[in-house]
């Protein structure tokens, strides 16, 4: 199950290189991308880098596994790490509206910003239009880069349903923003007063007088106020969105495709490769989490199915066989001098007198209960049958003892029969991507039984990329 060393990606000299400065963790959701991206912040950071971690990950699990309250629009120091090496880890959390909201605040005088902040539009644009958030991380990420505080900043791209849509969706809102609606809806503020009304009404009345009624009249004036007073502001979206852009394809930055061992992940991963490579982005590799792997690979699904098989035939004839040894037991009523019949008699309970008060001793004589300890009858005796019993009980143990164990060995095999098909499966799908892409290189991590909760587990993780660790040691390494 191991990677072929010439397509085993080593994460460290990425990390460690000066000139890196960006590393974008991209890929479907589900697949480890938060995860993934806080391990090697950390990492990096503990080897020596001023690292800052960008989540978009509304599930804020990278703030509780770096041990921090809560995260928001402003780097927060993480504490706890290793700085030995004189590295530092900052991490932060995409707040849409606030980043874009800076955006407004940072080009425009105090009057206009504000008439653009409460504009119901911008409200709306802000708080969830689509390719918001995608738009808003790319600003952000901007932004962090003009500061040059950090020498290595860390994206975790936003949870969504493709992973196209973090570059894709910049592009249409800014082309959305700037497109030729948006200019015609413009046109009565720009022109001013009664003056653009009077000029759309000679020329594009009908058209005017249908958007009113898609979009009332209302939302009509708070769009052209909002797009009016943006664009004096400080230019077209579109044109932010294109140097933010240009940022990506820059050498500094390195994206890493974050995807599972399973059919639809993978697909999504193979198709966002070529999309990549399609829009000149630097590639580095792929990282594909959760991988699921074994110490006995030797011992193959079909036969652990077979012996599964033959457990629990034997299994069934020690049943069988055990069954009828219990029935030849219960007949031991016809035993020497009904004794034991007597004892286990219905007519013995209820009755004062001890069941040996009727028969004689072995030597023929009668003798008081108990007087001499071999009345079998007596409760003395009784007692003493009872522990024999119980004694004598534990050997019928053994078979079923035995079959217990059969049954467990059974069950044993049956789940290490469900590993190997997984596993079989999983080499399968990684098969069909390396044959698409064998010129991708690949960091696997093992799948962990639990979820990573604390800076031990990232770390753990990012010791795991970059030695690509296996799940269990290689038989006899």
């Amino acid at each position: 199950m191991s990677l072929d060393p010439a397509r085993v990606l080593d994460l460290d000299p990425l990390l460690d290189d000066p000139d890196t400065r960006i590393v974008v963790c991209c890929g479907s959701g589900g697949v480890g991308k938060t995860t993934t991206a806080a391990a090697l912040g950390l990492r990096a950071a503990e080897r020596g880098r001023k690292v800052v971690v960008l989540t978009i990950d509304p599930a804020r699990r990278l703030a509780q596994s770096m041990g921090i309250d809560s995260l928001d629009n402003v780097p927060r120091r993480v504490k706890g790490i290793d700085d030995s090496a004189g590295g530092e880890l900052h991490a932060m959390m995409l707040d849409m509206k606030r980043t874009f909201d800076e955006i407004v605040e940072a080009h425009a005088d105090g009057e206009r910003a504000a008439v653009i902040l409460n504009n119901p539009f911008y409200q709306s644009l802000s708080a969830g239009f689509a390719g918001t958030q995608e738009y808003m991380a790319m600003e952000k990420l901007g932004q962090l880069r003009a500061r040059d505080e950090w020498d290595l900043i860390v994206v975790d791209t936003p949870p969504s349903r493709s992973a196209l849509d973090f570059l894709d969706a910049p592009k249409r809102l800014g082309s959305f923003l700037d497109g030729r609606l948006i200019r015609l809806l413009t046109a009565p503020a720009k022109l001013g007063g009664r003056a653009g009304m009077k000029f759309l009404n000679v020329g594009m009345s009908m058209m005017t007088g249908t958007l009113g009624k898609l979009l009332g009249g209302q939302l009509l004036k708070d769009v052209q106020t909002f797009v009016a007073a943006m664009d004096t502001t400080f230019g077209g979206f579109r044109t932010r969105a294109d140097a933010t852009y240009k940022l990506l394809q820059a050498p500094g930055t390195a994206f890493l495709v974050v995807a599972a061992p399973e059919r639809d992940a993978l697909r999504e991963a193979a198709y966002f490769v070529e999309r990549l490579a399609a829009e000149d982005m630097p590639f580095a590799g792929l990282v594909l989490n959760r991988v699921h792997g074994s110490g006995a690979t030797h011992l193959s699904a079909e036969r652990a199915l077979a012996a599964a098989e033959n457990l629990d035939a034997e299994a069934a004839e020690d049943l069988e066989s055990t069954a009828v040894e219990n029935l030849d037991d219960a007949r031991i009523v016809d035993q020497e001098g009904g004794k034991a019949g007597l004892r286990n008699s219905p007519d013995t309970y209820g009755s004062s007198e001890s069941p040996a008060s009727e028969t004689s001793a072995p030597d023929g004589s009668e003798g008081p209960a108990g007087s001499d300890g071999s009345d079998e009858g007596s409760p003395a005796a009784t007692d003493s049958t009872d522990a024999t019993d119980r004694t004598d009980a534990p050997t019928d143990t053994p078979p079923h003892g035995h079959r217990t164990v059969e049954q467990l060995t059974a069950g044993l095999l049956r789940l290490h029969a469900e590993r190997m098909q997984l596993l079989s499966r999983e080499q399968r799908t990684r098969d069909r991507f390396a044959a698409l892409h064998p010129e991708v290189a690949v960091a696997e991590v093992a799948a962990l039984p639990g979820d990573v909760h604390d800076l031990a587990g990232l770390r753990d993780i990012g010791d795991r990329l970059a030695a690509n660790r296996p799940e269990l040691p290689e038989t006899g390494a």
